[in-house]
């Protein structure tokens, strides 16, 4: 049998940055990956600001932006006929202030190669968890199928990091809360043409919504659809489906032609959930396994590298001596919890949006409700720093005190009161103020 000190289930985002933090820190880490490589299409490919601050804090900045990517420095719509900025990140108080659009693969590639340097990581791939292994009521490791066989690899902790189809929580006996989600996503690719709106992500219109993502020299486009209707779509027929996409986007003219088999199709079915519990002794959850999270605003991938950053900031000197506690394990949820919940609030609020959307299938008029939000001053640059940065910013060995989120109802409404008027402070900051600040 293997033994390490940690054993990580998942070479997802959170995964292979959480293995990358603690083999920095000289504890032994393996890390599980089920798949022969890490390509796979539709993934979060949006690395936000909050993330690129957590590469330059481990200096590793510079070297990754020379990969190939784009930049994208603000979000814009078209609702119907009338066109809005969503968010504006040339002033959100971190170094880059862009969200960097890179396949996750080659970001999970970049991040894995730079973990193998310590010569306490190890990553595994083919190895697929199956189940865990105990003594008492205690996590001991995991059951692993690896290309000769089956094995066992025990660990004085296990961090599920492998997604919202996690092997590691029901076999946890971790329980989910699960919130109603009105729409599913259709991917798909597109080319695009030089004189395509480089910015523009969402269009509106016509009782649907058509995200293209920006990707060089093709569109990594999203049909936002009604949940559970992709079978009817299909009935409809490739030739009805490339009307909706040209009825929303005109400009894409014969481009839609390009999609001639519904496999060039995936399909997204989209969760918001997120566990009650997140450990027990001997095991944690973090990232989608903890929380799955919609794809609106695109913040899942940089939600999982904070739980990862705050995971090793809280637990590397414990694992260094042997002594992970069940509290210690606690105050990981403590942490990253209020974060995960106010991001899905704010999730589920977009979704009922999409929800009304469904209701008219004629051409769109954006309520007055939109055109006034989007007249505020300042309103930009608060939902830019609401989706690049977030509720509540890892650093890398933060030596700020951890607080725990108090156990009194109110006291938590006063603490995410407060948390509140901290952002509109720092939001509604001139610019230039905020500018400087980076």
């Amino acid at each position: 049998m293997v033994h390490t000190t940690c054993c990580i289930v998942g070479g997802g985002p959170a995964g292979v940055m959480l293995g990358y933090l603690l083999a920095r820190r000289g504890i032994e880490v393996t890390v599980l990956e089920k798949h022969k490589d890490f390509f796979r299409d539709f993934r979060g490919d949006t690395v936000h600001p909050s993330t690129l601050e957590v590469l330059r804090e481990l200096g590793l900045l510079e070297e990754f932006l020379r990969l190939p990517h784009q930049e994208l420095t603000s979000i814009s719509g078209v609702f119907g006929e009338f066109p809005f900025k969503a968010a504006d990140f040339r002033y959100v108080p971190t170094h880059c202030k862009f969200v960097a659009l890179m396949p996750q693969w080659d970001f999970l590639n970049f991040l894995s190669t730079k973990a193998k340097q310590f010569p306490s990581f190890t990553l595994r791939m083919e190895h697929e968890v199956s189940g865990l292994t105990w003594s008492g009521d205690r996590v001991t490791g995991v059951e692993v199928q690896t290309p000769d066989g089956q094995s066992e690899i025990s660990a004085d902790l296990v961090v599920g990091c492998d997604g919202r189809h996690s092997v590691t929580r029901p076999n946890a006996g971790f329980s989910l809360r699960g919130f109603g989600v009105p729409i599913d996503v259709l991917w798909l690719r597109i080319s695009r043409h030089a004189n395509d709106p480089d910015q523009l992500l969402g269009n509106i219109n016509y009782g649907r919504a058509l995200i293209l993502i920006n990707r060089g020299d093709y569109f990594q486009a999203g049909l936002i659809i009604r949940k559970g209707s992709f079978d009817e779509i299909r009935a409809q027929g490739l030739a009805s489906f490339r009307a909706i996409l040209l009825e929303i986007a005109p400009y894409l003219g014969d481009r839609v032609d390009e999609i001639k088999e519904w496999d060039q199709i995936k399909l997204l079915t989209v969760q918001i959930n997120r566990l009650r519990q997140w450990s027990r002794p001997g095991v944690l959850c973090i990232g989608d396994a903890a929380h799955a999270m919609s794809p609106a605003g695109g913040v899942g991938i940089n939600l999982a590298i904070q739980d990862a950053v705050a995971t090793a900031n809280l637990l590397a000197d414990a694992l260094l001596e042997g002594e992970v506690t069940p509290e210690l394990l606690t105050r990981v949820q403590d942490r990253r919890e209020f974060a995960t919940a106010a991001t899905q609030l704010m999730q589920v609020g977009a979704h009922r949006l999409f929800a009304r959307l469904f209701q008219n299938p004629g051409p769109a008029h954006a309520p007055w409700q939109l055109r006034a939000v989007v007249r505020i001053p300042g309103w930009p640059y608060l939902t830019a720093r609401m989706i690049g940065i977030g509720v509540r910013p890892e650093h890398v060995d933060d030596s700020r005190p951890i607080h725990r989120l108090p156990a009194n109802p109110i006291a938590k409404i006063a603490y995410g009161l407060g948390f509140a008027v901290e952002v509109l402070r720092a939001n509604f900051l001139r610019p230039a103020e905020l500018g400087a600040q980076g």
